[in-house]
């Protein structure tokens, strides 16, 4: 007996499933990070007429300098909310490597690169200590992490010890946040991320065509790498005007888009995904679904921690409020703004810039026009709201058309 033989569709065809697809996708509410990307126009737009100073070079680059740290941080919780589970230690967790960086450099004489690879190697363990409790005990996340938060930050009280605030020396550490490139090699950055979304895209496209599957056609491509390249240029005019790019700027951009690749083309990240998306069928798949989340959530301690590093960096200090305050909640807040989803299984990485750009940007934009703190808690908690409301009417969308 013949086999069935394949029916590959022509290019006109798969150009009509691909414009098809996404307008049914924007029908059942997956309407991807197009909301966000509008939410900051708008916010630019509205903060720069009220008061001039928004888009200037000097604010961007400010701008950028402060949120590299809660980006950083939440690029670990956004691979946490990818398999459904949450981390509410990452705010300790940094704190703690900040304090454990500031006291091997300063109080012991530690090189500073081996002061933050130890840092990091806190975060890291600290996140495998606790992903393992989760995984093997079943303890649930939030009770596991809660813990954390509370205890990580006792031990850095204990390590800071009697001193309570370590001012940072010039070195590699206060580096991080001081150090702007050059207009060519910005310019040359700025050029290769737009060829690597380029090069990515064409493969994403002939992958799927060479499997029969719908996929975006060439005119789609295009408007969103164009999109993009204006973007990415006028981002990069505005800094040179100032400093230059910053160096924490592009550390962050590095880690989204590098984790953004691993979630999309790689073996794990495909693991990471059926973890959140249902449990069940990625254990019944072979996934060995105990070692993803403790290799998730000691990712996330290891981005935590490095954020840890990044607000060392940008305060030239580290004291016992270091990982305290609204840092954890911006984190988390900037991820979900961003489009993942709290349900697991859904979302990218270039969540956690957009989101954190967002928060960062009305927080900028409010200190700009001198509103007291107590509207910027109501109108930051607001757009958190509103961006979880269209997280569940989106998955509710998708749930109704699958039904259907």
């Amino acid at each position: 007996m013949s086999e069935p033989s394949t029916i590959t569709p022509s290019p006109a065809i798969a150009a009509t499933l691909a414009r098809s697809q996404t307008l049914r996708g924007l029908v059942k509410g997956d309407l991807g990070p197009l909301p966000v990307i509008a939410g900051l126009a708008v916010i630019c737009v509205i903060f720069q007429s009220l008061n001039s100073q928004f888009l200037s070079p000097v604010n961007v680059t400010n701008l950028l300098l402060q949120v590299a740290a809660t980006g950083t941080i939440a690029v670990g919780i956004y691979l946490v909310l990818l398999i459904g589970e949450i981390d509410l230690s990452a705010g300790s967790v940094s704190g703690l490597a900040g304090a454990t960086l500031a006291v091997l450099a300063v109080k012991h004489g530690t090189p500073a690169v081996l002061a933050i690879g130890a840092a990091l190697l806190v975060g890291g363990v600290i996140g495998a200590v606790q992903g393992s409790i989760f995984a093997r005990f079943g303890v649930p996340s939030f009770v596991v992490t809660l813990a954390g938060l509370i205890g990580w930050q006792g031990l850095q009280l204990r390590v800071l010890g009697d001193t309570g605030t370590i001012n940072l020396p010039p070195s590699i550490i206060t580096g991080l946040t001081d150090t702007f490139l050059q207009r060519p090699l910005g310019w040359s950055l700025g050029l290769g991320a737009i060829a690597l979304l380029l090069a990515t895209s064409l493969y994403d496209m002939r992958a799927r065509r060479a499997l029969g599957l719908p996929a975006k056609n060439i005119w789609l491509i295009s408007l969103r790498v164009g999109t993009l390249a204006v973007a990415i240029a006028a981002v990069i005019t505005i800094l040179n005007k100032d400093r230059g790019v910053p160096l924490a700027g592009v550390l962050l951009l590095v880690l989204v888009v590098t984790f953004d690749l691993i979630t999309r083309h790689t073996k794990f990240g495909r693991r990471v995904l059926a973890v959140g998306g249902n449990i069940e069928a990625a254990r019944r798949a072979g996934i060995r679904v105990n070692a993803i989340r403790v290799s998730v959530f000691a990712l996330s301690g290891l981005f935590a921690a490095a954020g840890g590093i990044l607000a060392a960096s940008r305060l030239i200090s580290v004291n016992q409020a270091s990982g305290s305050g609204d840092l954890l909640l911006n984190a988390i807040a900037a991820v979900v703004i961003g489009g993942t989803s709290l349900f697991g299984g859904r979302g990218n990485a270039w969540s956690a810039l957009l989101g954190v750009l967002v928060i960062g940007g009305i927080s900028n934009g409010m200190d700009l026009l001198g509103l007291a703190s107590d509207d910027k808690f109501m109108i930051t908690g607001a757009v958190l709201l509103l961006a979880v409301t269209v997280d569940a009417v989106s998955r509710q969308g998708r749930l109704a058309a699958g039904l259907s």
